[in-house]
């Protein structure tokens, strides 16, 4: 005999109209509940040739006819007149407080292909995921949800799964650990590419995760079908279908690893019929004895030819990339060592503060001219976890030693006298060491001194120009300086936008994160929600963005506001693609395109439940900036900008 349990469905008989049906649920059952020649019928919701919804469906001379394809059933009975296939009919029950249904005990949860991928992947460290629930991933999510319940991850559903892949490239950025992005087949999964490329070219591990359609319709034109691997393997290092016979913790396992040692992007595809097969004797891996220590010690010859260089060397500079992120205790000791100056490239802003008797700048488009005279100054580069992008300018007409972790990254686009294949913090320690007593460099921090003066002198100067057309950026980033907090992560989108903060933003303690060699537009409000989630909202999180980057995953606000993000939002509004017409304008172009019909910003915000306020004028901006940065929740500034004052 069926043990039954009894949910509540309806308040009281009339409440659903005769020859009406609807869809209910009770418990985790989803049941078609009817009104029918005076009493309530259950059957169950599903019709068994194509899982049409029959609580979508309509009663026609006393027959139930599926929404989907339009076979009857009888509405109490379920049975298919003239046929020997049906639905399930439930018993019910009318009581003193409402109309029941009995549903027959679910069994114990019993652990799915799903269960041991996703707390292996766990298991491997990965807290957060980023992701939209649909038709073809929902085997996988139900396993998310159950460790979720158990509060060892962190599920956020956020608007588009583009935002989805960006949060979690940021988050690998930040922590150098990967989180995951998810989704479904077809354009869901196609949506993730923008943020995956960001990550991969960036060197920040992330792992993508696809619901895939039914393996036997692979290939047949199905709805949102498309070949995922194949669709992956531009952008993915590891890139798999999860089958039924797969070694299924061995490949999450090995999903993680590529990601973390190789800094790039894994993705798994899992077709929805294997997600919820039943496992016995199938358990969760653990990272234990699967990695070793990261340090890469350089070739003798190479710290000896080296630091050879730096024992000849009167004026050497340090470079240092984002690739140094993790490194710079190490490498801030070895300039101090040296009494050398440290420029950082864009990407690398922040990882010395501009406050440190060492710190020269931001090098390059986005840089100081600080930065710029000491490298011209320089009779030696050393140059640490940096790309020599266009965009940073490293001249190649130096003396350089570079060192980094990927030996294809060594010399990539010139000659360099010293390649130094090592992970920095070990590779700056030996030169440390080999160096003792034997450095005969000239003490630059007076000189320091007075280059930083000069740029400030001339920072205070552009600080008076008005054109009364909108604030300037350096008054923005004057304020943003001054008032932010000192450990706050500052994510930072394309665009003018980018140019001025690297320029004028001093840095304290900040963690600066943007879309470095991809340069894509709309990095910076999605960024934000995988800082927030990175730093489980323990510090202050600021997006920096134009009008035109925002708009691209404004609905994101409402992610922030959902799950209680104190993420603020400084967007810079000029009502144009700033960056693109001041191109169009240095290529001898006409201005075309490039003008933008915005909504009211401040405005959208407030609707969505954050905080919204606009400063129209630099009287203003101080106190609403300090209202927005105080603000304990998502809250946005939007400040009307003069595009000519970058």
């Amino acid at each position: 005999m069926k043990t039954l349990s009894w949910h509540k469905v309806l308040n009281a008989k009339t409440d659903l109209a005769e020859n009406r049906i609807i869809t209910v649920n009770a418990g985790n059952k989803q049941v078609a509940l009817s009104h029918f020649e005076g009493k309530i019928c259950a059957l169950d919701n599903h019709c068994p040739h194509q899982g049409g919804p029959l609580g979508e469906g309509s009663i026609e001379n006393g027959i139930l006819r599926c929404p989907w394809h339009g076979w009857d059933y009888h509405p109490c009975t379920g049975k298919a007149p003239g046929f020997d296939d049906g639905v399930d009919a439930y018993p019910v029950e009318e009581r003193e407080d409402g109309i029941y249904v009995g549903i027959e005990i679910e069994k114990p949860h019993q652990t799915t292909i799903s269960d041991v991928m996703a707390e292996t992947m766990v298991n491997w460290g990965v807290d957060t995921v980023f992701g939209m629930v649909g038709h073809s991933n929902l085997g996988f999510a139900d396993a998310l949800k159950r460790l979720e319940k158990k509060e060892r991850l962190k599920f956020i559903a956020i608007r588009h799964e583009g935002a989805g892949a960006f949060a979690a490239s940021a988050y690998g950025k930040l922590t150098g650990k990967p989180a995951v992005c998810f989704s479904i087949a077809g354009p869901g999964a196609t949506n993730m590419f923008t943020g995956l490329w960001d990550a991969k070219v960036d060197r920040a591990p992330i792992l993508a995760l696809t619901g895939q359609v039914a393996t036997q319709v692979v290939g047949t034109g199905n709805f949102q079908e498309v070949d995922l691997v194949r669709a992956f393997q531009t952008v993915a290092d590891f890139n798999h279908r999860v089958q039924k016979d797969s070694q299924h913790a061995e490949l999450m396992s090995l999903a993680i690893k590529h990601a973390i040692i190789n800094r790039d992007v894994s993705h798994l595809t899992f077709p929805d019929e294997i997600q919820e097969i039943p496992v016995d004797d199938k358990i969760a891996q653990t990272p234990e004895g699967r990695m070793g220590e990261m340090q890469i010690i350089p070739a003798t010859k190479s710290i000896a030819d080296a630091v050879q260089l730096i024992k000849k060397s009167k004026r050497p500079v340090i470079v240092v990339g984002h690739g140094a992120k993790f490194n710079m205790p190490q490498i801030i000791a070895f300039a101090e060592q040296l009494n050398t100056p440290v420029l950082t490239t864009f990407k690398g802003k922040g990882l010395i503060p501009d406050k440190h008797r060492l710190a020269a700048g931001v090098l390059g488009r986005s840089g100081t001219p600080v930065a710029s005279w000491f490298m011209n100054e320089c009779d030696l580069l050393i140059v640490l976890g940096a790309s020599f992008s266009n965009h940073t300018g490293i001249t190649p007409k130096k003396p350089t030693i570079q060192v980094d972790f990927d030996p294809l990254v060594l010399g990539k686009f010139h000659k360099i006298d010293v390649p130094v294949w090592g992970e920095l913090s070990t590779t700056v320690g030996l030169f440390s060491n080999a160096l003792k007593g034997e450095i005969n460099t000239i003490d630059q921090r007076k000189e320091l001194v007075d280059r930083w003066g000069i740029w400030r002198s001339e920072k205070r100067k552009r600080l008076l120009e008005d054109n009364g057309r909108g604030v300037s950026s350096i008054a923005v980033f004057d304020q943003l300086s001054k008032l932010i907090s000192e450990d706050a992560v500052v994510c930072v989108d394309v665009g003018n936008n980018a140019y001025s903060l690297g320029r004028y933003f001093e840095s304290k303690n900040q963690d600066f994160l943007m879309s470095g060699y991809l340069g894509s537009i709309g990095f910076a409000l999605p960024a934000a929600l995988g800082a927030w989630a990175a730093t489980r909202g323990k510090r202050q999180i600021v997006a920096v963005a134009g009008d035109g980057g925002f708009a691209q995953y404004m609905a994101e606000l409402c992610t922030s506001v959902k799950y209680g993000m104190n993420i603020k939002i400084i967007l810079l509004n000029n009502s144009e693609l700033g960056k693109i017409t001041k191109e169009q304008r240095s290529g001898g172009f006409e201005k075309f395109a490039t003008d933008l019909h915005n909504p009211d910003f401040a405005e959208f915000a407030n609707g969505c439940g954050a905080l919204g306020l606009k400063a129209k004028g630099r009287e203003e901006l101080e106190s609403k900036m300090k209202v927005v940065l105080d603000y304990e929740g998502t809250a946005l500034l939007e400040i009307i900008t003069d595009g000519q004052l970058i």
